[in-house]
């Protein structure tokens, strides 16, 4: 195991109807000018968007709203500016991944003078830099970004989807699974794929910590079970509230801690969603099942994927079969969610831009450097083209 430093100062609310009494001095701690970033119009569709205003009654309010999924860079420009007109003390995110990744890239914006895509481009410049408080409220389980450092910004004029990471995690996080009941099948399903595919790209690592492995298997469950449920039956607040804080757990730095690997499957999901603009967590459920089959040809990943086989998919057997069959289950999984499991499916239908693409992935990700096992830009345009079909997943 690597030596390893870990600070999370997050204040996280998690509970029903909390916002009411609680959100006003939450976000008046950090002064009275507020930046409130929202998406479409799902939160006024919701009442909540009401809710929130009424709370920070008293405050100065000004709002930045239409922020996409994988949010552009276009949002950021204008938060940028708005803040600054504004003498902004604190941003109050309202939402999902996407609301919370801009914002935080906002919040460091206010204290630069340059085009924010410089820090998305160059993090370490958002190093040197203050950021502003930010809080948020939290409507859609999938990326973890509700605690933790990272942000993922698009620029559609450069084909560009790439991570950043600030010098802080989000002040106060509300977490209210009951503010989640109302997302679409669609999203959920992506949301939960998005959690699985943080796992696995933590899970399939080089360091050996068995602790890390145990509260991976854990999470891994957790999703596999209720991820499911919450397709199907949108209220049900259990498997809501189980998705909520499986999504902070899996990706606020705890069960990576020590890990030697990059992520593999992140980067290239991304330059789908760079070229194509698809549902993030959809593209992960396509490309995950793939790359466990690529991994698993590498004979030194075989004792990982028998504790993938036995603690998350409780499977038992001959090695190398039901480690075939975990495989298996992780597409199956997929697309029980009602999901597409070929890139066809999110309407990709041909390979014009993977040479590109793949070039990109390999460049941005180092993954002949630290992939789990190291890809180069023939084996993930392989990988890409085998996503195309469903050859070998179903008969």
């Amino acid at each position: 195991m690597n030596s390893f430093k870990y600070t999370n100062p997050t204040d996280i609310r998690f509970g029903v109807d909390l916002l009411d009494e609680q959100l006003h001095d939450a976000v008046a701690q950090y002064g009275q000018n507020v930046l409130l970033a929202y998406g479409g119009g799902s939160i006024k569709k919701s009442g909540l968007y009401d809710r929130v205003i009424k709370a920070l009654a008293g405050l100065n309010v000004v709002e930045l709203s239409g922020i996409e999924p994988n949010p552009k860079i276009a949002s950021v420009r204008e938060g940028q500016k708005l803040v600054k007109e504004n003498k902004i003390n604190v941003i109050l995110a309202v939402g999902g991944g996407s609301v919370i990744d801009a914002s935080k890239v906002i919040g460091s914006a206010a204290f630069y003078e340059g085009d924010p895509w410089d820090l998305v481009i160059k993090p370490s410049i958002r190093q040197t830099i203050a950021q502003l408080p930010l809080v948020d409220i939290l409507t859609l389980a999938a990326t973890g970004t509700e605690n933790n450092f990272g942000s993922v910004i698009s620029n559609p004029e450069t084909h560009q989807k790439l991570g950043t990471y600030g010098p802080n995690r989000p002040a106060v996080s509300f977490l209210d699974p009951s503010l989640t009941t109302s997302v679409s099948k669609w999203q959920t399903a992506a949301g939960s794929i998005d959690i699985f595919s943080h796992l696995t790209e933590q899970y399939f690592d080089r360091s050996n910590n068995t602790i890390n492995e145990g509260l991976i298997e854990g999470i891994y469950r957790t999703v596999i079970k209720f991820g499911p449920i919450a397709v199907a039956k949108p209220e049900d607040l259990e498997a809501r509230a189980q998705l909520m804080w499986a999504s902070t757990v899996a990706l606020n730095g705890l069960v990576g801690l020590g890990n030697q690997n990059g992520w593999t499957v992140h980067p290239i999901e991304h330059e789908l969603s760079a070229y194509y603009d698809i549902t993030h967590g959809v593209g992960l459920g396509v490309l995950t099942p793939r790359w466990l089959k690529k991994v698993y040809a590498d004979p030194s990943t075989h004792d990982k994927f028998v504790k993938f086989a036995k603690h998350v998919w409780g499977l038992n057997g001959v090695d190398d079969e039901f480690a075939q069959q975990a495989i298996q289950a992780t597409y199956d999984w997929v697309k029980s969610l009602d999901v597409p499991t070929t890139l066809p499916g999110v309407e990709i239908t041909d390979d014009v831009n993977f040479d590109e693409m793949a070039a990109s992935a390999v460049k941005v990700g180092s993954l002949e450097q630290h992939g789990y096992v190291p890809l180069n830009q023939a084996d993930v345009r392989a990988l890409l083209v085998a996503s195309m079909t469903t050859e070998g997943f179903e008969n």
